[in-house]
């Protein structure tokens, strides 16, 4: 039982909300623009999108162990999960799960582009999906040490999830999907660097060079805004290009408490390990309620 609960822990099923959010949102917006629902393609595209996460969960810690090892400031929301650092599972025990889990993705893919002959991008796309999550952290490419992980998980997450979803259901990419999930990447962007303040020791220390470590904290900080404040700034221009006012209006809903962890970067909490857990629980609550009410907006347009 402990060690089945080490499991549990290693694949943070926290994080897993996000993935059935923004899935879920592809799916609405493909209604939307006049698809049919279709449930086997919502279950195995949810299928390759959970296990997606789940291996990444346990490849990243495979491969970030040294730097999770050296890591003495870990929190909530970074730092790994903390469970091969403290020897609760083998090392060697977590890829071969997350091999497992990318298996697992693959049977989805060639499932749904079977049941989908007309719909050729379906297995391109998970793959691209699944190469990218490997290569977060993976060698020989490690994004994350290149200062490309940021960039990589912000078009992985809220970009290419949804893509997903809406391709699935519409057999065709429209412009829809790529104007709604623009702001949830700007906010994915900006979470990620909101949780490295507290590695960044540990990080350089071991050579994974993520942007924190780069630009250094007050920089870092600086973008971390720039990347919220440009999500807002777009909304105008994603409406006149085809994004729903309401959309735009719904996801403004967040902006006070978006505000709120913009003025408290600027004050320098991303330097203090106090402000740390909850400076990292705000920038996923922004990113995730933001998809949430993104997904909201699309249902009561579609009169659900």
């Amino acid at each position: 039982m402990r060690t089945f609960l080490a499991f549990l822990r290693l694949g943070r099923l926290q994080f897993l909300i996000g993935g059935f959010v923004l899935h879920a949102l592809g799916v609405v917006m493909a209604l939307y623009n006049g698809a049919a629902f279709d449930l086997g393609a919502f279950v195995w595209g949810q299928v390759a999108v959970t296990s997606t996460q789940l291996a990444v969960h346990y490849s990243n810690d495979y491969f970030d162990l040294a730097a999770d090892r050296a890591n003495r400031t870990p929190t909530r929301w970074s730092g790994g999960s903390r469970v091969l650092p403290a020897g609760d599972i083998r090392p060697r025990s977590a890829l071969v799960t997350a091999l497992l889990l990318s298996l697992v993705t693959l049977i989805a893919a060639l499932i749904l582009a079977a049941n989908r002959p007309d719909s050729p991008l379906t297995f391109p796309l998970i793959l691209l999906a699944l190469t990218l999550a490997w290569a977060y952290s993976a060698p020989p490419f490690r994004l994350h040490s290149r200062g490309l992980g940021e960039g990589t998980t912000a078009f992985l997450v809220p970009g290419l999830t949804p893509l997903l979803g809406y391709y699935l259901q519409a057999g065709r990419l429209d412009a829809l999907p790529f104007l709604a999930v623009f702001p949830l990447c700007c906010f994915q962007f900006a979470m990620l660097l909101a949780i490295e303040f507290p590695d960044v020791d540990s990080d350089a220390l071991v050579g994974k060079r993520t942007l924190v470590v780069r630009l250094g904290g007050a920089r870092a900080a600086r973008l971390h805004n720039a990347a919220v404040l440009l999500a807002y700034l777009s909304l105008p221009v994603l409406v006149r290009a085809g994004l729903p006012p309401l959309v735009a209006l719904a996801m403004t809903a967040a902006f006070p408490f978006a505000a709120l962890q913009g003025w408290r970067m600027a004050l320098g909490g991303w330097a203090k390990p106090a402000a740390w857990n909850n400076l990292g629980f705000s920038a996923v609550a922004l990113l995730i309620g933001s998809a949430a009410l993104h997904l909201l907006a699309f249902a009561l347009l579609l009169g659900l």
